[in-house]
Parts: structure tokens; sequence; C-alpha cells
């Protein structure tokens, strides 16, 4: 059995990643496709346990070392259980985030610790998706969007819109520095229309 695809996608709060991937993996699936559809912070018990002490609370909860500690600790609890086992299966794994959204938030409010995220993420994931797609969505929209779901897991939000805009900058940014497994799409348009050009892209991958 030959190993499975990993595509994932990422975005800032609110830009449509969750409702794409769901719409990808569904696709996939109506193709035939064994699909696996997960998220971040999240995707196994143990990481949406940590889920939890990552996106509730104040802002300031953490300090910066403990919460790339808490990411990182989230995601290997992921690969372990989740992500590679589905892998080695044969399954296309649909991911709303992983290690690319530490990278850019990182990046966005400490990018003093940028280098401490690449050596955890070598040292304990060492893992990067086949296709990545990258939602670009404009920061004041995707926000009002996020914040009108009241869904309680607000702190990424609650850092406000000059956060959002530098998120914005570091994904694009992201896109251009890795063209091998990233594409751009933009998300300011119908949520089919995006969809539509997200399949074109995921149904391109072999396997």
């Amino acid at each position: 059995m030959s190993r499975g695809r990993f595509i994932t996608f990422e975005g800032i709060d609110g830009s449509g990643k969750s409702t794409q991937a769901r719409l990808l993996a569904e696709a996939l699936a109506a193709e035939g496709r064994a699909v696996h559809l997960t998220r971040e912070p999240g995707g196994s018990p143990g990481a949406e346990l940590i889920r939890r002490l990552l996106v509730e609370g104040a802002p300031d909860r953490w300090s910066p070392e403990t919460e790339i500690l808490l990411f990182t600790a989230a995601r290997r609890d992921h690969l372990e259980v989740t992500i590679e086992p589905a892998l080695e299966a044969g399954k296309t794994v649909v991911s709303d985030r992983f290690a690319d959204s530490t990278r850019v938030y990182q990046g966005a409010a400490r990018g003093e610790l940028r280098a401490l995220v690449d050596r955890l993420h070598e040292m304990m994931i060492g893992c990067e998706p086949d296709l990545t797609i990258v939602i670009d969505m404009d920061p004041e929209l995707a926000l009002a969007r996020g914040l009108a779901r009241r869904s309680g897991e607000d702190r990424f939000e609650d850092m406000g819109a000059a956060f959002q805009h530098r998120l914005r900058d570091g994904f694009r940014a992201l896109a251009g520095n890795h063209p091998d497994r990233c594409r751009l799409v933009d998300g300011n348009r119908a949520e089919a229309e995006v969809a539509a050009e997200v399949r074109r892209l995921a149904m391109g991958l072999p396997g």
C-alpha cells in the first residue's frame, strides 16, 4: 500500500480555511479516496486537551516560550496518534493548520523566537505537508467573521487587527518562500468559487 498524501490549510483566523478543509475532504471522499479530516491544535485526544489551554483565556495567559512548547507537544501527539497512522494506511490527511501556523504566529508576535520554533520542529516533528493551501483574506473582514462566531476560542482574535495584518503578511511570505508545496488562494470570494480552486489544486496530487 502506498503512503497517503498530507494536505494542510493555513490562513488568518476567520479566513474560511476550516470550511475549505471540510469541503475538500468531502470532495476527495466523493472521488473515492480514503480521507481523514483533522485540525490543530488538536486532532488527537491528548492534543485536544492542550488545545483548550492554547485557544481559551487571556492573550497573555502564557509566556512565549511556554506557548511554543504547548503547540509542539500538541503537534507531536497529533502526529504520533493521528497523522502518521493515517498516512501509513494510505489515507489522504487534510488538516486545518499544522506547523506553518506556529511559524507564522510566532514570527508575527515574537519574531525573536522563530529560530526556537524551527529547532523544535526539526527535533520533534520533522514532517512537512505535500501541499499547503494558504487562504488569503482581508484581515478586517476575517477578524469580524472570527469574532462573530463567539466560539469561546477567541484568544488570538483578541490580540487585535494589527496582529491579524501581521499574520496575513506572514502567511503571504510563507507561500512565496515555499512555492514547492504552498499555494496562495484568494479567500475574498464566494465559498463555492474558493472550493473549486482548492479542489483543482488538490486533485493534481498523485496518490
